[in-house]
């Protein structure tokens, strides 16, 4: 793979680590103790009183329950960013995970963070 085509690629991958670390941001936070890690914020509203503080606590649970698969997504998908990086920065992308192969360019373009060839199941 040439030179150009590796930095259109890594800068492909930068961008996509700044948009899912801005996503996460939004409802969660870095774990100051493990490295790649985030913990969604559990919501708080303690406007309301009664029946209706009942309701919105519910709803903070249910909020919180949706959000942490989501997190978790965005997670794995950061590290495999991560590692398609270091990749480059390495000299080892491009390189199938499981036989050893080069992955082919189209397949690395469309998705960047392939860690195998087309040959080879997932």
């Amino acid at each position: 793979m040439n030179e150009n085509t590796l930095k259109e690629i890594k800068s492909k991958l930068e961008e996509r680590r700044k948009a899912i670390q801005s996503q996460l941001e939004s409802f969660a936070s870095k774990d100051k103790k493990v490295k790649g890690d985030w913990d969604t914020k559990y919501p708080r509203t303690d406007s309301a009183t009664g029946s209706s503080q009942l309701e919105d606590a519910a709803d903070e649970v249910e909020e919180y329950s949706n959000l942490l698969p989501v997190e978790h997504s965005l997670e794995l998908q950061l590290i495999d960013i991560e590692s398609a990086i270091k990749k480059i920065d390495n000299g080892t992308y491009g390189k199938c995970e499981k036989c050893g192969k080069e992955i082919s360019e189209e397949r690395l373009k469309a998705y960047p963070e392939a860690k195998t060839c087309n040959e080879c199941p997932i």
